[in-house]
């Protein structure tokens, strides 16, 4: 972000931090979402804070931000029926905000469990001698992690997943196709194989299970049959 944050100013660019799966995440001790000018978080039910539905929030320092947020939140109006702008619908449901506030005072504690997930994954590839099948995420020195997902890299993928899937261990790929390849983006003209690094990411990342409640016999379980896999 420090570097990130040199360039945006040297070119005058406001930075918007896409914090979605990053709350409580840490970078030299600094929170995601309080380096650029707005941090936008979600509060989806699969997201480490989560709540019963769809939800968000975005953080800011500048004031004057903060004012005009509130404002397009809620249709453009300070006062009922008086728009000022063209605004949206944008407002968190108290009960939404409810659950929220209760599960925010474990918040630390998952992320904790989490980590505490993330690093017995390593010690368990090294014990089963999966390193060389498996690429796991890295953690540079001045980062905390919260691993809304566990995501690794192996060659052959979409086989490791059929065949944990048979041993009754749910994996996930999130963004299984790169952004050039999608329909949306058919404009720009671009082909398979345009971005080839991209392209191998997408065909070998998967999400193992990190949730906070994640026990060391399941996470073993998890390890011995991707062991499994490799030995056939």
């Amino acid at each position: 972000m420090s570097r990130i944050q040199e360039i945006a100013a040297a070119h005058k660019l406001a930075v918007i931090e896409d914090a979605a799966q990053a709350i409580g995440a840490r970078h030299e001790g600094r929170a995601a979402g309080s380096f650029g000018a707005a941090g936008c978080f979600s509060f989806f039910p699969s997201k480490n804070l989560g709540g019963a539905g769809d939800g968000g929030m975005i953080t800011t320092n500048d004031a004057a931000l903060a004012e005009r947020l509130k404002l397009l939140r809620v249709h453009g109006a300070r006062t009922k029926y008086e728009y000022e702008v063209l605004g949206v619908n944008s407002r968190l449901d108290a009960l939404q905000a409810a659950i929220l506030r209760v599960k925010l005072r474990y918040l630390d504690g998952w992320a904790k469990a989490r980590r505490k997930n993330a690093e017995r994954y390593r010690e368990l590839f090294h014990e089963f001698r999966l390193e060389a099948m498996v690429t796991v995420p890295a953690v540079p020195t001045g980062f905390m992690h919260v691993y809304n997902q566990f995501t690794i890299r192996v060659k052959e993928r979409d086989a490791l997943r059929e065949y944990l899937q048979g041993r009754g261990i749910p994996t996930e790929i999130y963004y299984p196709k790169a952004l050039h390849l999608q329909k949306a983006f058919e404009y720009l003209g671009h082909k398979a194989g345009d971005f080839p690094v991209s392209e191998a990411a997408s065909a070998e990342a998967v999400s193992l299970p990190i949730y906070p409640e994640l026990t060391e016999e399941q996470q073993r379980s998890v390890v011995a049959a991707m062991a499994d896999f490799d030995g056939e």
